[in-house]
């Protein structure tokens, strides 16, 4: 069974801290506070502020100790309990009040996460990009195929004027009338604002005045991008009116490049999973099953043609996820590659924004056109692209981890892709990693998360989501308010030890190979910031329905008999800023794997 949801679960959050014990407003004990003026010249000390905040006793801290894994002696906790209001709580003016600064979303914390350590090698030496030699497709018969063709194609068929940006948006305005209802996939359609385009791209177009590969090509974004005068929800309750006046950075760029927005598609409540204030978005390969998240809305629609491309976000798993069990192609660029200006922040130094797609190269032409700096956004990095979609793969040395592929969740897709390496002269080479507790970086992610939502937390706010079990955000964000800043720290040192350990890696090889699901690759490359892209290898049987969800026994999963055949996928990881190589291979992968063409039924 794939673990990965019981890292919302399991990982250390039970490493509580004493902080949290001045909720305990039982037994008062005595206030320290300054006495008198200090000499001239007397440095500040610490422990002489005036106390504040609700006062502790030894008993708040015998109790607090069961949860940090402290123990003191009762002279201890008698000192701390005694200091506590002094000593600590003038520090936390944002717990104890009166909260002076109001935090705005778009301030960001001063320590920034940045993936190119000292002594790891840079990103690409120059900025290049082929595409693939566009041989003229004659337009198919049906708007149905024309509906299916990737970016690619589409792209070819609207330059040479054979195919109107208007005709293809109305195709997939058509598609979304009748199919959506099956999937969910859509919170927004924005009909009005994509004609209006699709008409402006096709009078550009005849005048001449072609932007690009993505010029009059409809898509959709998760709702987690702002998009000016059109809603913008995070998939939440609280925010299901809120309408911004300005448009994200990636939204902004794809309209430079002449693409047609038409939908805000569907994400898993404030970036978690699959189930949002509409309902759950579910899988089109199989409609009993939600479609994984947090870019749920993304897969599913991009699975089923209801748009030519879509953009999703990942912060631990939130493109891998979706693009796997839709069975459509996902890229998780770079951390700091594509600019997060204008989208929901669930965590500064973890979340990265790609695009879902249907094929290899589709998701080259949206990153070119999404890529760079952008000063909104501190993380964002100047950064080269080179990708030559016709640049031979022969020599390229795809690392594994051999006992990753032996064991669940890795199937028989995942080894044959091995030997398929093999036969396009890549060469497999085996690596290991440390066996480290990856899952203790999750504290990081709860704790950004947390940070990063706290109004609703304080305000009780997160009681109005959807979902309210235990590996939901309603509960961890009120957990993870008890997480110690020495926990922070160790993670974050145990980060900077993982990230050197990728490039260890990266020194022996030019790409991995790994289960797409697998626990410690999705920890492990969110948060070094490494580039992957998931891409469909193959089909599986399924016997019972999968979820994103910690296991209910009062509501249990659909079984099938006889199983069902999904989409599996494999993910290919890169150096960091390397995304053209894991794009070259991946395209030589998908030509020799031969199954990314076929639909899901219905569809």
């Amino acid at each position: 069974m794939n673990t990965r949801r019981q890292f919302l679960i399991q990982a250390p959050i039970t490493l509580l801290a004493v902080a949290g014990a001045c909720r305990d407003h039982q037994n008062p004990a005595t206030p320290t506070a300054g006495s008198g003026t200090p000499a001239p010249g007397a440095p500040p000390t610490f422990g002489t502020a005036a106390g504040s905040g609700p006062p502790v006793t030894s008993a708040t801290f015998a109790e607090a100790e069961k949860l940090v894994q402290v123990t003191m002696t009762p002279a201890q906790r008698q000192q701390a309990s005694d200091s506590w209001r002094g000593s600590m709580t003038p520090y936390l003016e944002r717990r104890t009040g009166p909260r002076k600064v109001a935090l705005a979303p778009t301030d960001t914390p001063a320590t920034l996460w940045n993936p190119m350590l000292p002594g790891v090698a840079a990103g690409p030496a120059r900025d290049r990009f082929v595409r693939s030699k566009g041989d003229m497709v004659p337009l198919p018969s049906t708007d149905d195929a024309i509906a299916f063709a990737p970016v690619t194609q589409l792209s070819r068929w609207i330059e040479s004027k054979h195919l109107t940006s208007t005709r293809l948006t109305n195709i997939y305005l058509s598609r979304i009338e009748r199919l959506n209802a099956k999937i969910n996939a859509i919170i927004t359609l924005t009909k009005d604002h994509a004609l209006a385009r699709a008409a402006q791209a096709d009078r550009e177009i005849s005048a001449g005045k072609y932007r690009g590969p993505l010029h009059g090509i409809p898509y959709g974004v998760k709702d987690l991008l702002d998009t000016a005068g059109i809603a913008t929800t995070h998939g939440a309750e609280p925010f299901r009116n809120r309408i911004p006046v300005a448009d994200s950075a990636v939204v902004r760029r794809l309209d430079d490049a002449g693409a047609v927005l038409i939908a805000k598609l569907s994400l898993g409540a404030l970036a978690l999973n699959d189930i949002w204030f509409g309902g759950q978005t579910m899988n089109p390969w199989l409609l009993e099953e939600g479609a994984s998240g947090s870019s749920a809305g993304p897969g599913a629609a991009t699975a089923a043609a209801l748009v030519a491309f879509a953009i999703g976000s990942e912060t631990d798993g939130s493109i891998v996820s979706p693009s796997m069990r839709c069975g459509v192609t996902g890229l998780r660029p770079t951390f700091g590659r594509v600019p997060r200006t204008g989208a929901m922040t669930l965590c500064w130094s973890l979340d990265k924004l790609g695009p879902m797609t249907r094929s290899v190269e589709d998701t080259m032409l949206v990153l070119h056109a999404i890529s760079g700096l952008d000063a909104g956004d501190p993380s964002s990095t100047a950064s080269r692209l080179d990708f030559d979609a016709s640049e031979p793969v022969a020599g390229l040395k795809v690392g594994y981890i051999a006992q990753w592929m032996k064991e669940s969740p890795a199937t028989d897709v995942d080894r044959a892709a091995l030997e398929t390496i093999k036969s396009l002269k890549m060469v497999p080479t085996e690596v290991s990693l440390p066996d480290w507790p990856y899952s203790s970086l999750m504290p990081i992610l709860f704790a950004e998360g947390a940070a990063s939502f706290e109004e609703l937390t304080l305000n009780n706010q997160m009681e109005t989501l959807k979902v309210q079990v235990k590996d939901a955000w309603p509960n961890l964000f009120r957990q993870a308010r008890f997480l110690s800043a020495v926990d922070m720290v160790q993670a974050d040192r145990l980060r900077r030890r993982v990230a050197l350990e990728m490039a260890r890696i990266f020194t022996q090889v030019d790409l991995l190979i790994v289960p797409s699901l697998r626990d410690e690759q999705l920890t492990i490359t969110n948060f070094t910031g490494h580039p992957s892209l998931t891409m469909r290898a193959g089909f599986v049987q399924v016997s019972e329905a999968r979820s994103d969800w910690a296991p209910d026994p009062a509501h249990p999963l659909p079984k099938y008999s006889p199983p069902r055949r999904v989409p599996h996928g494999i993910t290919l990881l890169g150096r960091l800023f390397e995304e053209g190589t894991i794009a070259r291979a991946g395209l030589a992968l998908e030509r020799a794997f031969g199954v990314s063409g076929e639909r899901p039924p219905g569809f």
